[in-house]
């Protein structure tokens, strides 16, 4: 396992056409490319994770899991705007000396893809064998496979779609107008909006379960408490622990990254874009995610050509993809044994 820093210094033009007068990329590598160059795995990180992919995806991602280093080489870059070593709005502004803060020029998803892409140059990796994200990591996934589909061989989306829902929208606006309601965040300091921060992850977590996680995880056993619920203490904690590692400015863009991706921008329309993709796909879906309702994984599995379809049981919402790593590799390794070639094949549901 490798940690290290891609430094492109030239201009790096977004697709708002601003720039950023210089561009650095955090990225992880497990394992070693072989000789066919035939056994790249590109993992596609989501909102607040960083690139060391074997991390916070164990069980699906380690020395003995179905994606290690022996059998393939992993990629895992962090995104832009992401303060774990890609620029972001804690990255000095090379013109005025200071942090950027709220002078970041907004991106987009397919600017993350554009950065990526520049790092995968770099890398000397020609064809990508698997493509894999959850969440905006799917989304970043799904945006590479119609720039480059002859690059991407096999694509996996996991409870993602093809456009930002104005539901999902909203919450992204809610955890925003938490931040803003913070007044430090306008004070250009780097734990500027902390307390803003807190809030906006409570309100994400929300999005993340559902009403069956909190009733089984956060129930309370007494029947006399009147005060200092479960449930409120672990708002309280994953606030604290958000704050802890990341930062409001870095948390305010990518919001509003997510809410930018749309597939179908000018590429008349979704269905448009979604048909370019070459990729053999698998489509998985959480039937409790209520912030990417599975309807999204079908709209994806009925407009990607080559693709098909898994439906994972969880009660633990949207993080189930995180979290339900032996499922979803039952899920993957059915993909690999099956044969798509063109038709709708729905995959058996796993309980």
């Amino acid at each position: 396992m490798n940690a290290e820093t891609f430094k492109y210094n030239k201009p790096f033009e977004l697709e708002s056409g601003k720039q950023l007068k210089e561009l650095e990329i955090g990225f992880h590598t497990y394992g070693t490319l072989n000789k066919n160059v035939d056994n790249v795995v590109w993992v596609c990180h989501a909102l607040t994770a960083n690139s060391d992919v074997f991390d916070w995806w164990k069980g699906l991602f380690g020395n003995d899991n179905y994606f290690n280093p022996d059998e393939h080489f992993v990629v895992c870059a962090n995104i832009l705007g992401s303060p774990y070593g890609t620029s972001n709005p804690l990255s000095v502004n090379p013109v005025t000396g200071q942090p950027y803060y709220l002078a970041f020029p907004e991106f987009t998803v397919r600017d993350i893809v554009k950065a990526h892409n520049l790092l995968a140059e770099h890398l000397g990796v020609k064809n990508i064998e698997i493509l894999i994200g959850g969440s905006l990591g799917g989304q970043q996934a799904a945006e590479w496979a119609i720039i480059e589909p002859e690059r991407i061989k096999n694509l996996i989306l996991i409870a993602s779609n093809a456009k930002h829902s104005p539901w999902g929208i909203a919450f992204n606006e809610s955890q925003r107008l938490a931040i803003s309601a913070d007044r430090t965040f306008y004070s250009n300091s780097p734990d500027g909006g902390q307390k803003g921060l807190k809030a906006a992850r409570s309100i994400a977590l929300l999005s993340y379960r559902n009403y069956k996680t909190y009733s089984i995880t956060q129930q309370e056993e007494e029947d006399s408490i009147t005060n200092d619920y479960k449930a409120a203490s672990y708002q309280n904690y994953q606030g604290e622990k958000l704050v802890n590692r990341y930062n409001a400015y870095s948390y305010w863009y990518l919001s509003k990254t997510m809410d930018s991706h749309n597939v179908g921008r000018n590429r008349h329309g979704v269905e448009k874009a979604l048909s370019l993709i070459k990729a053999r796909t698998l489509v998985i879906g959480i039937k409790s995610d209520v912030l990417f309702p599975i309807e999204e994984q079908q709209y994806l599995f009925r407009h990607i050509p080559k693709s098909a379809f898994a439906e994972l049981d969880s009660f633990y919402g949207h993080d189930g993809f995180l979290i339900e790593t032996g499922a979803l590799t039952n899920i993957i390794t059915s993909f690999f044994k099956t044969d798509v070639k063109g038709k709708i094949i729905e995959l058996q549901r796993t309980a």
